[in-house]
């Protein structure tokens, strides 16, 4: 038997080595090559009079004969660049056509879309601009064998084309274009073993179809980012094959009826965020024992969570942030999920203290609970989390700051704590008993009221990357050590009675110098668990290094003169040294901050003149220099000259230039 194995397997192998393409083949191939402006280096391997089967990209069926077909074109990310020959729908035995992650543009050809070979068809990732139909002669009575098609992520801004004459479609990925009118209602009329659907990120409008609700087969349903609006329909319900029920980002409202839910026993992910639903998650849904991800967040729903979501055993991520849930937690018993990974309640009215059974989730990574009213004392079961990367807490009415902290640094794996607006009028430890967080990136103590010192265990934080440390009552001098915390890039601690000079250490934080060192290289931020929020921009940030560098020192007791070495601090984007007692010119070196999107050092007694050179930074948009003492010509050039005189004007000398400001801003005192 292995002799006559050994001799079959010589004979296919002579025969896929003899075996070639056709001078048609061949020709619809040269044909897609001359249409290219950028091959991506094709050309070095598709030549003329050579067998197309040994060409780059291109696979031929094994036949015992001379002649091969081709059956395969897969040349996704091989940066082309050009227009999609028609040619391609004329090899007669393609069955994968795979041209994804490339540059192309123009249309997608009739003679593709109408081929009656290819059954998995891939152009994502483009820019072609439309879809060209099937010309009728080539689709009369057709019936086209297509399964998959993936048309996501291009510029495709008309209706949806028909899909009539796809009857075996299985797969259709139309996300990340610009496809609008409504949805088709037609999809598993036309094509009955659609399984997955995805529509998402277009400008879709009108109702969700109730015909959907036909699709026996479908599993996948994702038509999130559009303008949808209206309710779910009854009939879509029917589709009890979905696992996959996701329609985040429209206008849709309505409730969630026990009676539909119940009928979609497969559903693994519900997400139904950021819409308008509104009233209470039905007790039913503790009948979806296969559901991991469950987002309902940001919508105007009400009522207390069910005890019955303690049955979703699978559950991974539960996301109710942003309504107006209310009652305790207690009643439901979070220990029946193991699996549980983040859970995030933020902004809603839940009461009581923070259930001792979240703590059981050991595998949990991600926990916000921030802007409730939840009180008491953070509980030792909190230190299990073992698992912890992030924890959001802020904005309740918990206490003890000190319990807190001894508990949380045995949570090694935390990166992000975001604990203020707690302990009110506390006071913050100083003492060497904090240790522990050795990988913290990111920590907020904001909003407390806290008295004391900036506290030295806060320099054993050799991983941090953002401090915030903003509105408490926290005095004395920022210490030398800060220079040490090489990652340090965020530092907030306005709004304080800090008092001292402005010290040299604060500019030779490395993160803010221009300087590529060593530490700068290997500086990776890894992406936050959950999206982390400024409220001065309501945006949402998925990696500390997308927030701006920035050094904020407002409102506090700072004197002396501003440091002339600040020019050295070239990375930073905001800088705040407003409402302190700083004296002095403005230094000519901060006009070396060409990166700065913020300057304000408003509020101060700066005396001397604007210097001219601030023209030269060009992204300000924000900027004050207000109230000071300030003299001389304001200048009128480059970006300052885009700003209001408000942010000039407060002094006495400045209200002799622009006495009619002067006047409005006293009138309206």
């Amino acid at each position: 038997m292995s002799i006559l194995c050994l001799v079959l397997v010589l004979m296919l192998s002579s025969a896929s080595s003899t075996s070639c393409c056709t001078e048609h083949e061949s020709n619809c191939l040269l044909q897609f090559l001359e249409g290219l402006s950028q091959d991506g280096g094709l050309s070095m391997s598709w030549r003329l009079g050579t067998d197309c089967c040994s060409w780059e990209g291109i696979t031929c069926s094994s036949t015992v004969s001379k002649v091969a077909m081709v059956t395969d074109v897969l040349l996704a990310s091989k940066k082309l660049k050009g227009s999609i020959s028609p040619a391609l729908g004329r090899l007669p035995g393609l069955l994968r056509l795979n041209l994804s992650h490339n540059s192309l543009s123009g249309g997608l050809p009739s003679e593709i879309m109408s081929s009656g070979s290819i059954i998995i068809l891939d152009v994502s990732f483009n820019s072609l601009g439309r879809i060209l139909p099937p010309s009728p002669p080539l689709t009369t009575g057709l019936k086209l064998p297509l399964q998959v098609l993936n048309i996501s992520s291009n510029k495709f801004s008309t209706e949806l084309p028909s899909l009539d004459a796809m009857v075996h479609l299985v797969t259709l990925n139309a996300s990340n274009n610009s496809f609008n009118g409504q949805i088709p209602t037609d999809f598993c009329t036309n094509s009955p073993s659609l399984a997955v659907l995805e529509l998402s990120y277009n400008q879709f409008s009108g109702r969700i179809p109730p015909g959907l609700g036909n699709c026996s087969r479908l599993r996948v349903l994702n038509a999130g980012h559009n303008s949808l609006r209206g309710i779910l329909p009854d009939e879509l319900f029917n589709a009890t094959s979905l696992e996959c029920l996701s329609f985040p980002n429209n206008n849709l409202q309505g409730t969630l009826e026990g009676e539909n839910v119940i009928k979609l026993g497969k559903l693994a992910t519900l997400d139904l965020r950021e819409n308008n639903f509104s009233g209470n998650i039905p007790e039913s849904i503790g009948q979806l024992n296969r559901l991991e991800k469950l987002h309902l967040n940001n919508n105007k729903m009400y009522g207390s969570i069910p005890s019955t979501l303690s049955n979703c055993t699978s559950l991974i991520t539960i996301n109710l942030g942003s309504n107006n849930f209310s009652g305790e937690l207690v009643n439901v018993n979070f220990s029946n999920l193991p699996t549980l990974k983040t859970l995030d309640l933020r902004l809603n009215n839940f009461t009581g203290e923070i259930p001792e059974s979240i703590y059981t989730c050991s595998n949990l990574t991600a926990l916000r609970l921030s802007t409730n009213k939840f009180h008491g004392q953070l509980s030792k079961g909190l230190s299990n989390l073992k698992s912890l990367s992030f924890l959001s807490l802020t904005n309740n009415n918990l206490t003890n700051i000190t319990n807190a902290l001894q508990i949380l640094r045995s949570s090694s794996s935390l990166t992000t704590l975001l604990i203020g607006r707690n302990f009110m009028n506390e006071r913050i430890p100083d003492d060497d008993s904090i240790d522990g967080f050795e990988d913290l990136q990111v920590l907020s103590l904001s909003g407390c009221s806290l008295s004391g010192k900036i506290p030295r265990w806060l320099s054993k934080l050799s991983s941090l990357e953002m401090l915030k440390l903003k509105r408490n009552q926290l005095t004395g001098p920022i210490p030398d050590w800060i220079s040490s915390l090489n990652f340090l890039f965020y530092l907030d601690v306005s709004n304080n009675n800090l008092t001292g000079e402005i010290p040299t250490a604060l500019v030779q934080m490395p993160m803010l110098r221009p300087e590529k060192s060593a530490v700068q290289v290997q500086w990776h931020p890894r992406a936050f668990q959950l999206p982390i929020y400024r409220l001065t921009s309501l945006r949402q940030y998925r990696k500390a290094n997308a927030l701006p560098t920035m050094l904020n020192l407002g409102n506090n007791k700072f004197t002396g003169l501003i440091p002339p070495e600040i020019g050295q601090l070239k990375g930073l984007l905001e800088l705040n040294l407003s409402a302190n007692k700083l004296y002095g010119d403005i230094p000519q070196s901060i006009c070396n901050l060409t990166n700065l999107l913020t300057l304000d050092l408003s509020s101060n007694k700066l005396t001397g003149t604007i210097p001219a050179a601030l023209k030269n930074l060009n992204f300000l948009t924000r900027f004050n220099i207000s109230y000071n003492d300030l003299e001389g010509p304001i200048p009128t050039e480059g970006q300052l000259s885009t700003f209001t005189d408000s942010s000039f004007i407060a002094d006495a000398a400045a209200c002799m230039l622009l006495p009619s400001v002067c006047l409005g801003l006293m009138v309206m005192g």
